[in-house]
């Protein structure tokens, strides 16, 4: 039996380790290939409707986009009215109907309250990013909004869907064995399921300092963080992902872009991977779509003044009614921070060669 003890650095958490034995057959089969039909709903999104069912969406999203991809809308909406295949669940023998060898495998479960209580459990799937400590920083928070834009007479603030997002992100690198520091925190909204998030002024600093409300200020707050515990981690694999919302005419459609320092080879190769990233996933996904994100180096004082290679994203335009469905619609928020692990995990791999 295979065992780990982790401890990750959120600062003062309630966490827990619990070792939990799981058996794996090696063989399987799959008894019927007749497909359960739904009919969507008005507030249907993929991940409901899966979840609904007993689908696990992190297992079936692709199946079910694959069934059904000549019916979906843009973004992968579900479109009210239209009937849609589900994924058949694979069935599996148990170790007696099954002659199969057995591989005892344990996995471990960590607790973390920083993800709400829905998400806060967590299950280690993989090790391959063990070796990886990653800061993450959502864009503003505290007593600054950032950008701030409409949907329905509803208020849409940037500080809050970059840190749903971010926090996505955070819990899928975790899942992959990563020691994970979040710059900017919420004590009491973890991730949400929401589509209108709502905006509170708690956000702290790590470890736990009030954020200042000058630009400035709150900008060396935040670096000043990253800088000290990147001293701490001297001589490991450690990379800066920052996480913002852009604010532009309302005429204007943007897709995910990414910025880099131009004095940092490293961070412009990390960029480049995640564009290519969501470059194949748009092409798997979406293929008649097309996708425009772009990298370039700016002088953002983040990247500029953090000692690890960072790469600073937008995740399209606040003001904009399709770049707005990336942001309320959770699956939307939860394949962004999907597509970016996987091209961290990518761009971890290049890098350890």
């Amino acid at each position: 039996m295979l065992s780990f003890n982790i401890i990750l650095p959120f600062g003062p958490q309630t966490v827990k380790t619990v070792i939990v034995t799981v058996f794996i057959l090696l063989n399987f089969s799959t008894f019927s290939q007749e497909y359960k039909t739904i009919k969507a709903q008005k507030g249907d999104g993929i991940y409901s409707v899966l979840k609904q069912n007993g689908l696990p969406p992190k297992e079936y999203l692709d199946q079910f986009i694959e069934l059904n991809k000549t019916k979906l809308g843009k973004e992968n909406a579900l479109i009210i009215g239209k009937t849609y295949r589900l994924p058949v669940i694979e069935q599996k023998r148990t170790a007696i109907q099954d002659s199969a060898p057995v591989t005892e495998i344990s996995q471990e479960k960590i607790v973390y309250e920083i993800f709400g209580n829905k998400y806060k459990d967590i299950t280690i799937k993989s090790r391959e990013l063990s070796k990886a400590v990653y800061y993450l920083m959502s864009g503003h928070g505290g007593p600054d909004p950032g950008a701030v834009g409409k949907l329905y007479n509803q208020m849409l603030c940037e500080d809050e869907y970059a840190y749903d997002v971010t926090l996505r992100l955070a819990r899928n690198l975790i899942e992959r064995g990563a020691t994970i520091y979040m710059i900017i925190r919420d004590p009491n909204d973890g991730i949400r399921d929401e589509q209108f998030l709502k905006p509170d002024k708690d956000e702290v600093c790590f470890p736990d300092s009030p954020i200042p409300l000058n630009q400035l200020a709150r900008l060396r707050q935040g670096t000043d963080a990253v800088n000290k515990l990147y001293a701490q981690n001297k001589g490991k694999y450690q990379r800066q992902v920052v996480i913002h919302v852009d604010s532009r005419s309302q005429k204007e459609n943007i897709d995910v872009f990414f910025y880099h320092d131009k004095r940092s080879d490293t961070g412009k190769k990390m960029a480049m991977t995640l564009k290519e990233t969501f470059g194949q996933k748009y092409a798997r996904h979406q293929p008649t779509r097309g996708y425009r994100g772009s990298v370039t180096d700016r002088n953002l004082y983040v990247i500029k003044n953090s000692f690890p290679p960072s790469v600073f994203l937008e995740l399209g335009n606040i003001n904009h009614t399709r770049d707005q469905q990336r942001f309320i619609l959770s699956d939307n928020r939860q394949a962004v921070a999907n597509w970016l692990r996987d091209g961290m995990i990518e761009d971890y791999k290049k890098s350890i060669k």
